[in-house]
Order: structure tokens, then C-alpha cells, then sequence
């Protein structure tokens, strides 16, 4: 198992991982994700900007996530607990239906913890499905805290903002 940043080459492998992820969604009754989201436009740009890493076992792709400073309009309207550092922000944290359960989520989110130390960033945000109890629970136990909640367009529910301080 090794964390790896995904290039544009691996396209067609993390279109196929996000689809299997988005099917488990949806027979979960989860429909956080669908075809318009995330789209191959959305995935190509995280690929471009270098900004998606991932862990392979056996060489297949089998949890994923993209950090990068891009964040929602949304969030200006939330009451941050750092007002004045450099947040790194989280998009599209995923581990494939098969590798679910066995502590992937947990070792992505200590890597972006690490890669924000590393990068100078003072903390760490990021919205959740709020209709996605092992998510939310993930990042509650990893010790993030809620701030408040947004609402994207043509989607039922709110997300949860969370935020988590660096120590450095």
C-alpha cells in the first residue's frame, strides 16, 4: 500500500473508481454523488493541478483524495476557528467499496494532516454529505469539529463544514 499522486495518465482508473464508489452510494441510499458529480471535467482538473492523491495496493487505485486552497463561496458565510492562516482544503475523499472498513479513510486523512504540516498550512476544511453517517462519524473520531452547514445547488440536503487546527 502507497500513497501516490494520480496524473492525468490515470484518467480512465479514477473515472472507473469514482463510479464504483458512486454505485455503493446509491445502493447505500446515499445520493451525495451522481453522473453530474463528481464529472470527468471536475476529476481531469484535480488531475492537471496534481492535487489528487490516492493509495494503490497491487497497483489499483483504492482510496483517494484531492487537497488543495479552492473553497466554496459557501464557506464565507461559516464562523472558522482560524481566521487569519492558511487553510488546505479536502475534496472527494473516497476508498473503493471492496477496501472499505479497514482504516483507508483514516490513513487519507492522516496524510492530508502530514501534507498540511509539510505545505505551511495552519488548518484543514471540508465539507460532508450530511446523509453520510460513516463519514461524518470518520471525521468526528479523527477529531474535526462542525462549524456549520452549507447548501450547494441541486442538492437535497445540507453539508457539514468541518475544520480541524494544525499544530505545528
Amino acid at each position: 500500500m502507497e500513497f501516490v499522486s494520480i496524473g492525468l495518465q490515470e484518467l480512465s482508473e479514477v473515472k472507473q473508481f469514482y463510479a464504483a464508489i458512486t454505485s455503493d452510494l446509491r445502493k447505500k441510499g446515499i445520493d451525495q454523488w451522481d453522473r453530474f458529480y463528481p464529472n470527468r471535467f471536475v476529476m481531469k482538473n484535480d488531475l492537471k493541478n496534481g492535487t489528487l492523491f490516492g493509495i494503490k495496493e497491487a497497483n489499483h487505485l483504492i482510496g483517494a483524495i484531492v487537497l488543495d486552497t479552492n473553497q466554496s463561496k459557501q464557506y464565507l458565510k461559516l464562523h472558522w476557528e482560524d481566521q487569519t492562516g492558511r487553510p488546505l482544503i479536502i475534496h472527494r475523499l473516497a476508498v473503493h467499496p471492496f477496501h472499505q472498513g479497514k482504516g483507508i479513510g483514516k490513513k487519507l486523512l492522516n496524510f492530508a494532516e502530514e501534507y498540511a504540516l509539510e505545505k505551511g498550512h495552519t488548518s484543514i476544511r471540508m465539507d460532508v454529505y450530511s446523509q453520510n453517517p460513516a463519514a461524518v462519524g470518520m471525521y468526528e473520531r479523527a477529531g474535526y469539529q462542525i462549524k456549520g452547514s452549507v447548501r450547494f445547488p441541486l442538492r437535497k440536503v445540507p453539508y457539514l463544514c468541518f475544520e480541524k487546527i494544525i499544530q505545528i
